[in-house]
């Protein structure tokens, strides 16, 4: 049986194509406008999910807190000072957003960085999404996981043991569906940094959960990483969205826009056909007349008489697979014809008087 999270809309298990969530974050940049024509647009490109970024620059940050960032794209150099520019959405505008991603037909999330913000988007969302820097953040953790909603955790930065950590503290505080993100923690990752096989060593590492892919790669027209963390088993994807990646600093420069998201939604779907419903090698239906008439059988190479004792020189293999397979050329050697048979006779069991005579 399957493993399988709720993810909203959705159930997904490893099998799934993509649930995608469209990371707007804070690209808003404070435009409840921008906001909701964002989430239309994360709609229209075809995701499952719309997401933000609920936090207070000071609960989240010391004023002395430096950047981790590329400062060339984005030139801030204090996180206190970046995240001040972005943090005026409050209870309030994220309720009315909620409401515009139901309208629209779309999940909506938001990640939390405070208590507060756990408490006003419980009603809001469907599952929680923990950012990577988070991880070992064991109170705040706690409080997610005691809302008995699942928990979608993002691994940046982070060792197998941390990991180990985080989901034994939100199963015990009461999470009993967690999903893990591999994830690298720069921004934007190169894609030599990318490390996508970690992918699997996640699955590894946790075969009882499900596993995704948070993305932070400079978007390309074949949207490359994302289709190649899918065909490693990532089936959650999430990625930074904007409306225009040529917008300088915050989130933009490494997001994916509308058409990005439109390709790589078609390309996983295409995909996600490509791979099938199970991994389990077996002929399928539509090989039938393959097996029939493509594989081969024993064929006799030359006439032969009642009773006569086959040998090798009295056969060969041919097309159709109708008769008796090669498979058993050892079992038919030296038995005897039990009647007279022309060359080029597709062999048949019958055809073979019992092995005791």
């Amino acid at each position: 049986m399957l493993n399988s999270i709720r993810l909203g809309s959705r159930v997904v298990d490893s099998l799934s194509k993509p649930y995608v969530i469209a990371e707007i974050g804070v690209n808003h940049e404070g435009s409840m406008d921008q906001a909701k024509r964002l989430i239309d647009l994360a709609r229209q490109g075809g995701a499952d999910a719309a997401k933000f970024q609920s936090y207070k620059a000071g609960t989240l940050a010391s004023k002395h807190s430096p950047s981790y960032w590329d400062t060339t794209k984005e030139p801030t150099r204090s996180q206190y000072a970046l995240f001040q520019k972005y943090d005026n959405f409050g209870p309030d505008e994220y309720r009315a957003l909620a409401e515009h991603c139901r309208q629209t037909g779309i999940d909506f999330l938001s990640t939390p960085f405070d208590d507060e913000a756990i408490e006003f988007l419980d009603p809001l969302v469907p599952f929680f999404k923990i950012a990577s820097a988070d991880l070992t953040n064991i109170p705040f953790l706690r409080k997610v996981a005691a809302k008995g909603k699942p928990v979608v955790l993002s691994t940046g930065a982070s060792t197998l043991g941390e990991v180990d950590v985080a989901v034994e503290a939100l199963t015990q505080a009461g999470c009993a569906d967690i999903a893990l993100l591999h994830c690298i923690l720069n921004y934007p990752t190169d894609n030599a940094n990318a490390h996508l096989r970690m992918i699997e060593g996640l699955k590894r590492a946790y075969p009882r959960n499900i596993i995704g892919y948070s993305d932070h790669t400079l978007p390309d027209d074949a949207m490359t990483s994302l289709v190649a963390a899918h065909l490693l088993g990532a089936v959650i994807i999430e990625k930074h969205f904007t409306h225009d990646k040529a917008l300088p600093g915050n989130d933009h420069y490494h997001a994916m826009d509308q058409h990005d998201l439109a390709r790589f939604v078609a390309l996983a779907e295409t995909v996600h056909v490509l791979l099938g419903p199970t991994d389990h090698k077996a002929p399928i239906a539509t090989e039938a007349i393959s097996r029939k008439n493509a594989r081969r059988s024993i064929v006799l190479a030359r006439d032969v008489t009642a009773g006569q004792r086959l040998t090798a020189a009295d056969l060969t293999y041919k097309r159709p697979g109708t008769g008796v397979s090669p498979m058993h050329w050892d079992e038919v050697l030296n038995r005897c014809a039990a009647a007279a048979l022309q060359a080029d006779h597709v062999l048949q069991w019958q055809d073979l008087a019992p092995a005791s005579e």
